[in-house]
């Protein structure tokens, strides 16, 4: 295996801004913005070199290099505690149940009302592969990373954790939930709402949003049918989230109305099965494929490797082992490939 994970730094710069510039919008981790990713990376450099443990407002950045060439083919990103710099947002789908007796006539409306439940909530997002590599599992590297690294440094993170998954975003560039709700209140469309937010935050969205609940049967067709959909190029990761104990609990975006999905952070799937081990061998013999992970913080690496439990640790495969720089005695933090 040639790619591994690892930190990024600011010399990344210039390969995350040619990977935003290819996701299409709706991608508010990963805005085609330099000066809002270079703050990113400085933020994230910040939480790398912090040596004190203990929840705290970070960001980490990781990214997926093809150790062969230098080249950086996708990245992913890590915010240990949502809703510290600005008010985290979301919809949420709650239904009104009301009764008449003399019409014999009971009705629910669904509804969304603007909540700050999740602030506090760790939050993976940010992931994003380029198209040229969407083979091989990479996608899955790059997912499952950073639950390994939320288990190494455990201590960093909240009991609760979210992902946002992109909604459904139209040929033209536009969100159809954006139009049918936000959009009449903002006075700009969807993709310059977007842009704000991910270099501003959401601040703008606490000071014009109206704060009464939303009846969804006042919205168009077209913008109710979006709620809770994730765009069709993140069905794939919903399906990942699913595989790790993420579920949908009726949360969603407040700028294209894709799903919020959430877990307990100990009791995602990766997080929870992931061992510690001591490399005792290094050989081509093969064994279980799994994710193989090491180092702390900055020095944190990860790629898919074999691997066969021992008395006394585990045997590594060469290749793996190649990659990270690791020898025998060394310690690992391994989990299975799903």
């Amino acid at each position: 295996m040639t790619f591994r994970i690892r930190a990024a730094g600011p010399g990344d710069l210039a390969h995350l801004y040619e990977m935003a510039k290819l996701t299409g919008g709706g991608f508010t981790n990963l805005p085609a913005d330099r000066t809002a990713l270079s703050a990113k990376l400085e933020r994230s450099d910040a939480a790398f070199a912090r040596e004190d443990d203990g929840l705290r407002d970070d960001l980490f950045v990781l990214i997926l290099e093809n150790t062969q060439t230098g080249e950086v083919r996708g990245t992913c990103q890590i915010f240990t505690e949502v809703g510290q710099r600005h008010p985290f947002y979301s919809y949420r789908i709650g239904t009104l149940t009301q009764h008449s007796r003399e019409l014999g006539r009971t009705f629910r409306a669904e509804m969304l009302s603007l909540a700050t439940d999740l602030e506090g909530s760790s939050e993976v997002g940010g992931l994003f592969l380029h198209p040229g590599e969407r083979a091989g599992g990479l996608g899955l590297l790059l997912a499952r990373s950073r639950y390994l690294f939320i288990r190494a440094h455990r201590a960093r993170f909240a009991d609760r954790i979210l992902a946002e998954l992109r909604g459904i975003i139209d040929e033209a560039g536009g969100s159809p939930f954006w139009d049918g709700l936000a959009g009449r209140f903002f006075g700009m469309n969807f993709q310059d709402a977007d842009s704000f937010n991910a270099i501003h935050g959401h601040q703008f969205i606490a000071d014009l949003m109206p704060k009464h609940p939303i009846y969804t049967a006042m919205l168009s067709d077209t913008a109710r049918a979006a709620i809770g959909l994730p765009h069709p190029s993140g069905r794939a990761a919903m399906r990942m989230l699913e595989n790790e104990g993420f579920a949908f609990e009726n949360y969603v975006d407040i700028f294209d109305g894709g799903p919020t999905m959430t877990a307990r952070t100990d009791q995602v799937r990766t997080v929870r099965e992931a061992q510690e081990s001591r490399v005792v061998a290094i050989d081509r013999d093969g064994g279980t494929e799994a994710i193989v992970a090491r180092g702390h913080l900055r020095d944190f690496q990860a790629t898919f490797a074999c691997v066969r439990p021992a008395a006394d640790g585990v045997v590594l495969s060469e290749d793996a082992a190649a990659t990270l720089h690791l020898a025998e005695d060394d310690r690992v933090m391994w989990v299975a490939r799903l």
